[in-house]
């Protein structure tokens, strides 16, 4: 996991910074939470909500409100999006993987072509 993702998923913003931010009612945010699309952090019964959750709120605000997208056709955009991400994550290993092949393969060529001279 590289570093960007862990700071993206620290907890840091209270929920009043958070409705502030993003121009919702405290409320607005505890509903989406009831509904599932966050899991803010808990501390001492404080809701703190990550990078992450802030800009997945983001995202169903606009869909809820700007594009009038209901709840379940929210759900669904989601959980396509994490599919996507997944299969996105999978795609970049695999190429990681396959460049490294490609790269070993490369120099065992070079150190035989070396070595026949």
């Amino acid at each position: 996991m590289n570093r960007n993702k862990k700071d993206k998923e620290a907890p840091l913003f209270m929920i009043s910074v958070v409705s502030k931010m993003l121009e919702v009612h405290p409320q607005t945010l505890r509903m989406y939470e009831r509904e599932g699309f966050v899991h803010p952090h808990r501390v001492n019964q404080q809701r703190l909500y990550t990078q992450e959750d802030v800009d997945r709120l983001n995202m169903v605000i606009k869909l809820t409100k700007e594009l009038g997208v209901n709840k379940a056709g929210v759900d669904v955009i989601l959980q396509m999006r994490n599919r996507f991400e997944s299969l996105q994550d999978e795609l970049l290993q695999l190429m990681d993987s396959m460049e490294e092949d490609m790269r070993e393969n490369f120099h065992r060529r070079l150190k035989k072509i070396f070595s026949e001279e």
